[in-house]
């Protein structure tokens, strides 16, 4: 199980503006801050940061998929990711290669990663 993950990127107050928009609808907000790095938290903890590059090595496409309670959140990214105009790898859609239920959303960051929100909950019928 994965505790936290830091994404190094070459513009924090670039990315930190992404991040603030398309992670609002799952529930984080920018709330630590450690150094030029900022810490993203649903609570007390902080599962997901960013920070300036360690060392000036080319870059690589990163995954990070991030929980969604529910399909509305995940059309809640997208959304949000629209109005910064953030692109759009794959709008929010059922993935059945993946599994009958995987509801997602792929959108690319400021640094080319592949930035995902995935609901794996059924369709609520109501």
């Amino acid at each position: 199980m994965i505790d936290h993950v830091s994404l190094q990127v070459t513009d924090v107050a670039r990315s930190r503006t992404f991040y603030q928009a398309v992670l609002k609808p799952l529930g984080l907000r920018a709330a630590y801050t450690d150094g030029d790095a900022v810490g993203f938290a649903n609570g007390d903890r902080a599962p997901f940061w960013i920070g300036p590059p360690v060392e000036l090595s080319p870059a690589r496409e990163v995954h990070i998929a991030f929980t969604a309670a529910d399909r509305t959140v995940v059309r809640g990214f997208y959304e949000a990711a629209l109005g910064i105009k953030a692109e759009i790898l794959h709008a929010p859609r059922i993935f059945p290669e993946y599994h009958d239920d995987y509801f997602a959303c792929f959108v690319r960051d400021p640094d080319g990663n592949n930035i995902e929100a995935v609901c794996h909950e059924p369709q609520n019928p109501g």
